[in-house]
């Protein structure tokens, strides 16, 4: 389905037309994100992530096959100390996950890569780029996991989050 949307011409296109080029100049141009710890941090810092879908509004990670993927790519990166991941939880379009990352591991590289994967083995599609926030304690760690484990409930998807099944964690 596609969308119109209103030019700032005052003309009407359809979504995924190209803009005019007196537009494209006219807007913001998209930076990357920096996703590199400060060189100051020491150990590894946990990392609340959120990557979502291509397409937004469609649900597309949670089903069972996609789910067994994503959580086998997961299970595998964290076996092989590409990193460790806290928690993983999937909604329809996007996810959140607690993770770590080894000091000899580029966080950007690693999700890069494992993204690549899903993508090439199970057709998964991914948004560019992602979202990171640092975790700086202990209290920090405990509410991005509660908050991560109450986006079902908030959703109204069930009624409290360990009805929810699109969730891991090592040794759950």
């Amino acid at each position: 389905m596609s969308q119109n949307y209103l030019r700032q011409d005052g003309a009407t296109g359809r979504a995924g037309t190209p803009l005019p080029a007196a537009i494209k100049t006219s807007l913001p141009q998209r930076r990357g994100l920096q996703h590199t710890p400060p060189s100051w941090i020491k150990g590894s810092p946990v990392f609340f992530i959120t990557q979502c879908a291509a397409q937004r509004a469609i649900s597309t990670l949670c089903n069972e096959e996609t789910a067994r993927s994503i959580f086998g790519a997961a299970s595998n990166y964290h076996d092989r100390h590409r990193w460790y991941i806290h928690l993983l939880l999937l909604m329809p379009d996007h996810l959140h996950a607690l993770i770590s990352f080894p000091k000899i591991e580029s966080m950007s590289q690693v999700i890069r890569s494992w993204k690549h994967y899903l993508s090439k083995q199970h057709g998964l599609k991914w948004q560019r780029d992602y979202f990171d926030h640092r975790i700086r304690d202990h209290a920090g760690l405990q509410e991005k996991g509660a908050y991560i484990r109450a986006n079902p409930v908030r959703a109204g998807f069930v009624a409290n989050p360990g009805q929810w099944r699109f969730v891991w964690a090592p040794g759950r």
